[in-house]
């Protein structure tokens, strides 16, 4: 128990058990109260590790290097990765685009997702439009060229080019990702 802070040892004692036994709890129903609690509080205080709640960057002793999937900082087969979204207004530009991308070797694969509805603030008004949206997979290091090459070749006066970090995954795909865009 001396990973637990000393407010929380006393709902894990032996003590414990003991007085909830003298309570209303019925005896056969004791030996259950500890293990869905002691669960429950290392579910919160690990905050939910296998969620998405902490990050292991956050908690330094979970930064096991023996998972299957791959850390970005981890390996030297693989680059800081990249997911980048992209909406556009129809199936031929967001073809169009993602063909263009491919072949500058800014990203590894694009994703033409149909059928999204877009509400948005435009011109002092809500706006609601029919789009697609473009997933980007790609370098972090090619995010500055793939965001200009998306503005010189949109439809849209403002398009959207957002980012967001890929921090591990299946490392066969990664090395993938890493060899099939340039470097920059």
């Amino acid at each position: 128990m001396p990973l637990l802070p000393t407010p929380f040892r006393a709902l894990f004692s032996p003590a414990t058990a003991a007085a909830a036994s003298t309570s209303d709890v019925p005896p056969r129903l004791v030996h259950r109260l500890r293990p869905p609690l002691a669960g429950a509080f290392l579910f919160l205080s690990l905050g939910a590790v296998a969620g998405c709640a902490l990050s292991t960057r956050r908690v330094p002793f979970l930064r096991a290097r023996s998972f299957s999937s791959a850390r970005m900082e981890s390996t030297s087969t693989t680059v800081p990765s990249i997911v980048v979204y992209v909406t556009v207004p129809n199936r031929e530009a967001g073809k169009k685009l993602s063909e263009s991308i491919i072949s500058e070797k800014l990203a590894a694969c694009v994703n033409i997702v149909p059928g999204i509805e877009s509400v948005y603030w435009w011109e002092g008004k809500v706006q609601t439009d029919a789009e697609e949206l473009l997933i980007i997979k790609t370098r972090e290091s090619l995010l500055s060229a793939l965001t200009e090459h998306v503005k010189a070749n949109h439809e849209y006066d403002v398009p959207e080019v957002i980012a967001l970090p890929i921090s591990g995954g299946n490392l066969k795909y990664l090395e993938w990702l890493k060899n099939s865009t340039r470097e920059n």
